[in-house]
């Protein structure tokens, strides 16, 4: 009777051992069936990381697309081409170049005349400067000196960084008297693709890989290259020849699923997008081994829970076994049993709502970062600074007029030999001279590059050089400037006169362009003495800022002119320099009547200074 029982026994585990072997070898068989889930699924995952860096490229070169043109329309790079060699021009120029590239977050910006000699760049105080290099052979520069918006991209032959370049015609009315360029880098791009366990390719038009998450396939290729193509890249110097090698890349022998390529001997499923606009493919190249792994631990935990389970039946079957014989010791090993079954439950129950946690949040991740690509900032208007121009010609050139008319009027006193008429005369010519020099001076003074350090500096002469420049545009306007008597008074507090005196010309800019139009404008400047500091207040008598207005005034393109009359950038800059200096500029809507008003907090320095006055 016991033997026939442990042979019965025996029979079922042989059938339970049996059962096992048929589930593992089922999932031996369903295992390349699990994988191409698995790179399906990565193929998926991938086309959705792709399609945010394209979009991110997309955006970018959206952005910064208008920005070259809308520089290039300043008065003052005409006046520059239009004489190379005026130093009271050029610093000028190469400053506001170099504050430009930093507010718009740019790699360069520079100024080319008609022969593609560069004569004025943002990287002026730097060894690489591109200040007298020539770039005649650069497609985006032929475009431009076309009349259209030039792009290119390529490895900058003077600082060896590889970027995109963007460049526009500069006009002197309808004549293309220079082209005006920037370039951005790639490399932010490149490091926000690093990381992720994927890589990244982008190619152009003949196969060239020009930005990529590694940096040893930049400049190899993925397809042979033509010889007419080999010679356009010598010729625009667009990519180092001796670099322009073919990657070790081919086609797996796969007859279904997603694409796949084999680079560098690592097997990898491709994504791959168009950038239609530019001619470039981008590429997401994501190990399929991944994938494999994945496989693998499935099927491991697939043949665990059928070994589990096997060893469970085979301790049930031997305890049945003993049943009647070891009725108790059946029901404990049997409450036992149970008890682990439920823990071992628990945890599987526990790792499956950490597994859907751990979705949610890469689902909430992904579209936070759609979220984000779609808010990118579209790059906003810029104005031109050169507003002062034509009231500073009007002002030089009634002098001009004048000194003309006493020149041939004292010549004709001379012939009739009235030299007491003809000495009055030339003493009007000497004053209309002085007057011409002074201006003169403060625009060579303005216009001259500043020096990066701060020091003592007489605020009081800071004001009567900003408002002798502004006097021209001041007079056209009709306003009336009321400078209370304290801002006459010398006071030393630290900064850079010339950059100072950039704020304050500002300020003055753009509150007679908030009273344009208006009956009786007026300019109220006062002073404030505070606890260590100055505060110098330019109140206009216009309409006012709006809450949105005050709040957002200092962000970069943030303007409320009208299309083509503002950059958005003046006040911006503004804010930055009085920060260099330790101090602090806000804006707010006047107190005590209407209009707006923006004051500038400086840091007053002690007596001991007075004799140091040199900053600029």
């Amino acid at each position: 009777m016991r033997g026939a029982s442990k042979k019965k026994t025996n029979g079922a585990v042989l059938r339970v051992f049996l059962a096992f072997a048929l589930i593992v070898s089922a999932a031996l068989a369903a295992r390349p069936s699990i994988e191409r889930v698995f790179l399906d699924r990565m193929a998926a995952d991938g086309a959705a990381t792709l399609n945010i860096a394209v979009e991110g490229l997309n955006s970018t070169l959206e952005r910064f697309e208008p920005l070259a043109k809308l520089i290039a329309e300043r008065p003052i790079l005409t006046q520059l081409l239009n004489d190379p060699e005026n130093q009271g021009v050029k610093p000028f120029v190469n400053e506001q170049l170099r504050l430009t590239a930093l507010t718009l977050g740019v790699s360069d910006v520079y100024l080319m005349d008609i022969g593609g000699t560069t004569i004025a760049a943002s990287n002026y105080r730097k060894e690489t400067s591109f200040v007298g290099r020539n770039y005649s052979y650069r497609p985006y520069f032929r475009e431009a000196l076309g009349g259209g918006l030039g792009r290119f991209f390529a490895r900058g032959t003077t600082s060896g960084q590889r970027g995109y370049f963007f460049a526009a015609p500069v006009l002197d009315q309808t004549r293309i008297v220079g082209v005006l360029a920037i370039k951005f880098l790639s490399d932010p791009f490149e490091a926000s693709w690093q990381g992720g366990g994927s890589e990244i390719i982008v190619t152009d038009r003949v196969g060239v890989v020009f930005m990529s998450s590694r940096s040893d396939w930049h400049f190899r290729t993925v397809a042979p290259i033509q010889d007419n193509d080999l010679d356009e890249i010598a010729a625009t110097q667009q990519y180092p020849l001796d670099r322009l090698l073919p990657l070790d890349i081919s086609v797996p022998d796969v007859t279904s699923g997603p694409d796949r390529v084999v680079l560098d001997a690592v097997d990898y499923v491709r994504n791959a997008a168009e950038l239609k606009n530019v001619g470039w493919t981008a590429e997401l190249l994501t190990p399929a081994a991944a994938a494999r792994a994945q496989a693998l631990s499935i099927l491991a935990i697939i043949g665990l829970i059928a070994l589990l389970l096997t060893l469970m039946a085979a301790v049930l079957l031997g305890r049945r076994a003993r049943a009647r014989e070891r009725e108790d010791e059946r029901r404990a090993a049997q409450e036992e049993l149970e008890r682990q079954v439920q823990h071992r439950t628990a945890d599987l129950n526990a790792a499956n709502e950490r597994l859907l946690v751990e979705i949610d949040e890469r689902r909430a991740t992904e579209e936070r970062l759609r979220t984000t690509q779609k808010e990118l900032v579209q790059a906003g208007k810029l104005a031109a600074l050169g507003q002062m121009s034509a009231a500073l010609s009007h002002e030089i050139n009634q002098p001009l007029a004048a000194v003309k008319s006493y020149a041939e009027n004292a010549a004709t006193f001379l012939d009739r030999n009235r030299v007491a008429d003809a000495r009055e005369n030339v003493k009007r010519i000497s004053k209309m001279a002085d007057r011409m020099a002074t201006l003169s001076g403060h625009l060579r003074n303005f216009a001259r590059r500043p020096q990066e350090t701060t020091g003592p500096v007489d605020l009081s002469l800071v004001l009567d050089d900003a408002l002798e420049l502004m006097a021209p545009r001041i007079t056209k306007a009709g306003a009336i400037v009321d400078r209370a008597p304290g801002t006459c008074e010398s006071a030393i507090v630290n900064g850079g006169r010339v950059r100072l005196q950039q704020v304050f010309v500002n300020l003055i800019s753009n509150a007679l362009d908030a009273m344009e139009g208006m009956a009786a404008p007026k300019i109220a400047i006062t002073r404030t003495d505070l606890d260590g500091k100055i505060r110098i207040s330019v109140v206009d008598s216009g309409s006012g800022l709006e809450v949105d207005a005050a709040k957002r005034a200092f962000d970069p393109f943030f303007t409320t002119k009208s299309p083509g009359k503002g950059l958005g950038l003046g006040l911006s800059i503004s804010y930055n320099i009085v920060e260099d200096f330790g101090g602090r500029l806000t804006a707010k809507n006047n107190e005590t009547g209407p209009g707006a008003c923006f004051s500038v907090e400086l840091v007053h320095l002690d007596a001991q200074d007075q004799g140091k006055v040199a900053a600029e």
